[in-house]
């Protein structure tokens, strides 16, 4: 399989400056595993080797099947709530956040816990605190039920009420339209979040901004690249889990973008090859909580079925590392082990031709 990289400048031509002939993929860039990810994960699998199994890990540490299933394998026990835990265990607090009561609930059974809730999820988190603390009403864009929207919630729930999408925005009652502010899920699509906010400030005209972006750096980028390649894409993959917000979100992105046909798959084996019929170039990427392996397999699965012609598109290179939860942090500092740094997305880099 050849895998070159390219400028995000997309043509009918190859990069050498020939007739495109035959079937090719564009593979997204960035994709896949983001920092808060990564960290939460490295954080369950230092944990099992530090102290070892069980270690309990409330609700999935980051929406992706494969990646629990592997770390319930490996002696992580996965709950739905603290009081499952047997009082006094090891608990980890998964990427989306928990909210105060989560926290005293720990507490109170003497849990030890490890809190892995995504810093960027904790910078929101923080917003809604100083924004209730000055009595402001916080419309917070997300989807209910999801377990980082509880978490924020839960912050200040006499100050939050939840806007689900754009045509939620009708229904939302406010009491002083001049003490406003919107604060949103770290996960959404950009452009749904900003008709939510331009739909809330034609009824708010005074409606504030947070004081930064909500939506991830990851979550973003992502976006961007999909956003890039799916013109030119009769059919856009997506590896990613169905409760995992940015993947889903990804599916979208690529059909607005204009690809004839766009799919999330867990699993290169969930792939149907009739998708495949008529297609001549397939957009791939992947959610911010999957692990690049997955993305290998469905590449190799459309290799056997002509797609031997991989291009790397990319349009953002990221940096951005965090070091893990501070409790795990100074156990491993004080048993005399080196700090361990998160590994760069998560994932070994593919063999690049650049051109």
């Amino acid at each position: 399989m050849t895998v070159t990289s390219t400028t995000p400048d997309l043509g009918s031509g190859t990069p050498d400056g020939s007739a495109r002939t035959g079937k090719r993929i564009l593979l997204a860039a960035p994709r896949g595993y983001c920092a808060g990810v990564d960290r939460a994960v490295i954080a369950v699998e230092k944990a099992l080797e530090h102290y070892g199994a069980p270690v309990y890990v409330r609700k999935e540490i980051v929406h992706n099947k494969y990646v629990v299933e592997t770390l319930a394998a490996r002696g992580a026990i996965f709950v739905n709530e603290t009081d499952e835990v047997p009082e006094g265990a090891r608990v980890v607090f998964s990427a989306h956040g928990v909210s105060p009561a989560v926290h005293a609930a720990a507490a109170a059974r003497s849990l030890q816990t490890i809190d892995a809730t995504c810093p960027l999820v904790t910078k929101v988190h923080k917003e809604a605190v100083r924004f209730a603390s000055e009595d402001y009403d916080i419309l917070l864009i997300g989807h209910d039920g999801h377990e980082e929207v509880e978490g924020t919630y839960g912050e200040a729930p006499d100050h939050i009420q939840v806007v689900n999408s754009p045509d939620a925005v009708a229904d939302v009652v406010v009491r002083d339209p001049d003490k406003l502010i919107w604060i949103s899920q770290t996960t959404l699509s950009v452009d749904e979040t900003m008709d939510t906010v331009r739909r809330l400030r034609e009824r708010f005209p005074n409606l504030q901004d947070p004081p930064s972006d909500d939506i991830c750096y990851a979550t973003q980028n992502r976006q961007v690249a999909v956003k890039k390649l799916a013109p030119e894409c009769d059919l856009v993959i997506t590896v990613g889990s169905a409760n995992s917000s940015n993947s889903v979100r990804l599916v979208e992105v690529a059909l607005d973008a204009g690809a004839r046909a766009s799919y999330r798959v867990d699993k290169a084996s969930e792939i149907d090859v009739a998708w495949l019929d008529g297609v001549t170039t397939v957009g791939v990427t992947s959610g911010a909580s999957v692990p690049e392996i997955l993305v290998r397999d469905v590449l190799a699965l459309l290799a056997e079925h002509g797609f031997g012609d991989v291009e790397e598109v990319r349009t953002a290179t990221e940096d951005l590392m965090f070091s893990l939860p501070r409790e795990l942090r100074a156990d491993l500092k004080a048993a005399g082990k080196a700090p361990v740094v998160p590994r760069r997305e998560g994932r070994p880099t593919l063999d690049v031709h650049r051109v």
